[in-house]
């Protein structure tokens, strides 16, 4: 068979040739291969019946690795097989009865878990210590009392087992039992010892009390109490977990933070939740612990709690909390500036003085008018296009109102006209009256310019539809040369024949006008 490089050195050849000498080259190889492979299961075949043929006749010695076990493990496997030769065998030969895997589990611990009473008693008798704990501070009296073995509960009370031990969470044996028999034993050989509720508080008590002891040592050595440990949990996490609240108090006031994470993400308060410390959990909530902070899973501290009243409760203290903080939030926004109404108009004159908010007023009195007049032009122009256009309609018989008013001319903001005959020309009085020699007052402000326009409006209110006002009758056809005036001489009319009345035109004092260069065009 050729080797990995003389493979490599054909394969090069073989992708310069055609495909059919490729494939009867493949086709060698895979013969060759065949062939070694039949000659390598002949030779392993011949090796096994030689070997099968010199163990038959005791002349090979086995050489076969031997594998061993440390002797805890032996004895754990021994005591969870319920194999009594094999443990009393390892107990012989100086194995410890007391031996522990990594999370800190004895044969003891097993064999009560299983239910295993013989096993129980051989451990016992060789020295097997009836208190181990585990790593959770777990007894053998925990495990037979949880599983409710009274058998295992009788034997381990006889030696001398301990009916007030605490466990990681808290828990003595009585508190985790639910068997009532195995529960009448406990309860019993309790009250025998004289147990009281006085003692039972007094221990579960102990380890709190060595925490706080541990705290005011680190608080007085100005340590940092926010440390975390292998895990990344914080003393306030331990405190919380164990419903330590004397403990979980004296963190706060020290400067423990509640928003603190271990690996896994978890607060303070995902600890509290998750193990049903409620006193702890009002506590951190109180302090500013947030009920929606979530862990590396998304689980809220509500998500961990598996008590259905202690979710209740929580659900209570977080509507209370954002009730809470609705109100404050509502505090600190009710004192609020109130909006100027008139604008920013207003926020100027509020920090202008007196002389300047006069002028100011009078400035924007008077854009506003001149944005009036303009107005007012562009009526007026449309006006007489319409004039025109209705003139232009006309035939050329229609009589033209050429004996009427020509222009109407103002006088501090009135109009003043005379009836005249038809034909008659149209002369200006050379003698201007009393009221035109008077100086014109120059339009100011957007009212005065209304009122004017409402005056003139009120003098051309008789003119409509050729119908006259104030109570008089047109006056007949047959008379043209009847006065167009009214009886007080100061209303012009019109008749149907003169045709549409001219516009009256207003026109807008200029100022620094001279009063006397005025005229009153009037139709004498």
């Amino acid at each position: 068979m050729a080797n990995h490089l003389e493979l490599l050195t054909e394969l090069q050849q073989l992708d310069k040739v055609p495909s059919l000498e490729r494939l009867r080259a493949a086709q060698k190889r895979r013969t060759q291969q065949l062939k070694r492979w039949a000659v390598y299961e002949k030779e392993m075949q011949n090796k096994k019946r030689k070997g099968d043929k010199r163990r038959c006749h005791g002349n090979l010695r086995d050489n076969r690795k031997r594998v061993s076990f440390a002797a805890s493990v032996a004895l754990l496997e021994a005591s969870s097989r319920n194999d009594p030769d094999e443990v009393r065998y390892l107990l012989k030969n100086n194995v410890c009865p007391d031996l522990c895997n990594e999370d800190g589990l004895t044969a003891l611990h097993q064999c009560c878990i299983d239910n295993y009473e013989d096993m129980v008693r051989i451990l016992l008798n060789h020295g097997a210590t009836v208190n181990a704990q585990d790593n959770e501070l777990w007894t053998p009296l925990h495990a037979a009392a949880t599983c409710g073995h009274t058998g295992l509960v009788k034997i381990l009370v006889q030696h001398g087992a301990d009916l007030l031990a605490v466990n990681s969470d808290g828990n003595m044996p009585y508190d985790l039992c639910e068997d009532d028999p195995t529960l009448d034993i406990i309860e019993t050989a309790m009250a025998n010892r004289g147990i009281t509720q006085e003692m039972i508080n007094e221990t579960r008590a102990v380890v709190e009390r060595r925490m706080v002891g541990d705290i005011q040592n680190l608080l007085q050595d100005g340590a940092d109490i926010n440390r975390h440990d292998s895990q990344g949990a914080t003393l306030l996490h331990i405190a919380a977990a164990n419903g330590f609240a004397q403990a979980a108090e004296m963190l706060l006031d020290g400067g423990a933070r509640t928003e603190m994470r271990d690996s896994d993400g978890w607060t303070p308060l995902h600890a509290a939740a998750c193990w049903g410390q409620v006193h702890v959990a009002e506590l951190l909530v109180s302090h500013g612990a947030s009920l929606n902070a979530k862990t590396h899973l998304e689980e809220t501290p509500i998500d961990l709690c598996e008590d259905e009243e202690f979710r209740n409760h929580l659900l209570e203290l977080k509507h209370k909390h954002d009730i809470i903080m609705k109100s404050q939030l509502k505090h600190k926004t009710s004192l609020c500036r109130r909006t100027s109404s008139t604008g920013s108009r207003g926020k100027v004159v509020r920090r202008a003085s007196l002389s300047n908010r006069h002028n100011l007023c009078r400035k924007e009195y008077q854009t506003e008018a001149i944005v009036w007049r303009g107005g007012r032009e562009e009526e007026e122009r449309e006006r007489e296009s319409e004039q025109e256009n209705s003139r232009s309609t006309q035939p050329d018989g229609a009589p033209r109102a050429a004996g009427i008013l020509k222009e109407g001319v103002r006088q501090n903001g009135c109009i003043s006209s005379t009836p005249a005959t038809n034909g008659d020309p149209v002369t200006p009085d050379p003698t201007p009256s009393a009221e035109q020699t008077k100086p014109k007052e120059h339009v100011q402000t957007l009212s005065e310019l209304k009122k004017q326009r409402s005056a003139a409006k009120l003098l051309v209110q008789p003119v409509l539809n050729g119908h006259l006002g104030n109570g008089s009758t047109n006056p007949s056809p047959e008379d043209p040369h009847m006065p167009q005036v009214s009886s007080n001489g100061s209303t012009v009319y019109f008749t149907p024949a003169s045709g549409d009345p001219p516009l009256l035109r207003f026109r807008q004092p200029i100022e620094d006008e001279d009063p006397k260069s005025d005229s009153c065009c009037c139709i004498s």
